[in-house]
């Protein structure tokens, strides 16, 4: 096989697909990027056996050449030493020539590589996804559905199921959950197809946190094609597949409480201001815990005491407090990470006792939430 591509167009393809690609695979031709050259274009491929990308780069698009394909054909070189070489070439044009025995060479203006390259025919198949549940979105959409609940999948093994996100569909609505099990993030969202039935899938989060970072920031609709073991992710010259998480994800329903006992609605930028600031102190102290207190007219005390350190009282307005006086501990960064997420200038934290989960939302949305487990101080 032999092609000539434009530089930018090669390399903007090789960081998509090497955000699958890690060293630390067992089967050593997972650590190659796999070339497949048509008369079409060039297939890009990377793979850990957990997520594999696929990028695309047409022969020509809107009438511009962006390769030359002089003879088609596959090859698998080592993704490191090609991103690296690919990145550092000296022209805009690239040529790249498989010789006998998988010897490549890549040649722009004076420099010229000599790769060993490995047998394509070893390269594991992508799964063959039959396409008949597809959801469309828009891609800024799904970026923002990652971004409000990836955060709060759990980062232990011992509950596998608990690393993913579930995504459940049912009717034109899709529905987010992230928890560790001591905090949960949700998200709502219409998608554009109507399915009959309904679809529950647990996707980990580290795949989602890839997908999003490949993604662009635009309006184009991305489809999503769920299988048994499978999702993949179609965006334009892109696919990104990723295996499912085996098992039920846990019922989420019963943790969110239908009533509350204390209601505060306040600005989210000063609340997390406070927050972050109370932290400063209750960083180095055991797991980073802050106090909240409710006191007259509307005025929320933030605190934190470490002993060895020091302590750190703080005063927010709030714009309502209606209900029972509260004192409640909760883990700071949980409650920042929650702030981060959720979209809208003010929230409404709804509390059930100083031992129950809390909820926050923001004010007049209903299709996000984040629930938060209070920590016991003694």
């Amino acid at each position: 096989m032999k092609f000539t591509i434009q530089r930018d167009k090669l390399v903007h393809s090789v960081q998509e697909v090497l955000k699958a690609i890690t060293s630390r695979t067992t089967i050593p031709i997972l650590t190659g990027i796999k070339i497949n050259v048509t008369t079409e274009g060039i297939t890009l491929t990377g793979s850990d056996s957990d997520i594999s990308i696929q990028s695309f780069i047409p022969a020509e698009e809107e009438g511009e050449e962006i390769a030359e394909i002089q003879s088609t054909g596959d090859i698998v070189l080592n993704a490191r030493f090609f991103s690296e070489i690919v990145k550092k070439l000296p022209m805009d044009t690239v040529e790249i020539d498989v010789q006998s025995n998988f010897q490549t060479i890549i040649r722009s203006g004076k420099a010229e590589f000599n790769l060993n390259g490995l047998d394509p025919e070893e390269y594991p198949h992508l799964p063959i996804i039959e396409e008949e549940n597809i959801f469309k979105l828009p891609t800024d959409l799904l970026k923002t559905l990652i971004r409000q609940t990836v955060f709060a999948v759990s980062a232990s093994e011992t509950r596998p199921i608990l690393t993913g996100v579930n995504l459940k569909v049912e009717n034109d609505e899709l529905t987010c959950i992230a928890t560790d099990s001591h905090r949960l993030a949700m998200r709502k969202a219409k998608i554009e197809t109507r399915i009959d039935g309904t679809y529950s899938v647990v996707i980990p989060g580290k795949s989602l946190n890839e997908l999003s970072k490949i993604l662009d920031d635009t309006t184009d609709l991305i489809e999503m094609v769920i299988t048994d073991n499978q999702v993949l992710f179609k965006a334009k010259n892109l696919l990104f597949y990723s295996r499912l998480l085996e098992g039920n994800y846990p019922d989420t329903s019963r943790l969110i409480p239908a009533d509350s006992k204390t209601d505060i609605t306040v600005h989210t930028k000063d609340f997390l201001q406070a927050i972050d600031r109370a932290s400063l102190l209750a960083r180095e102290g055991r797991n980073n815990v802050v106090k909240l207190s409710t006191l007259e007219s509307g005025v929320v005390e933030v605190s934190s005491n470490t002993p060895e350190i020091g302590k750190v009282i703080e005063e927010v307005q709030a714009e309502s407090v209606e209900g029972e006086d509260l004192k409640i501990s909760f883990s700071a960064k949980f409650v920042m990470d929650a702030l981060k997420a959720l979209e809208g200038t003010d929230i409404h934290i709804s509390f059930t006792g100083a031992m129950r989960p809390f909820v926050i939302r923001p004010l007049n949305d209903s299709s996000m939430l984040q629930l938060i487990l209070p920590v016991r101080t003694y």
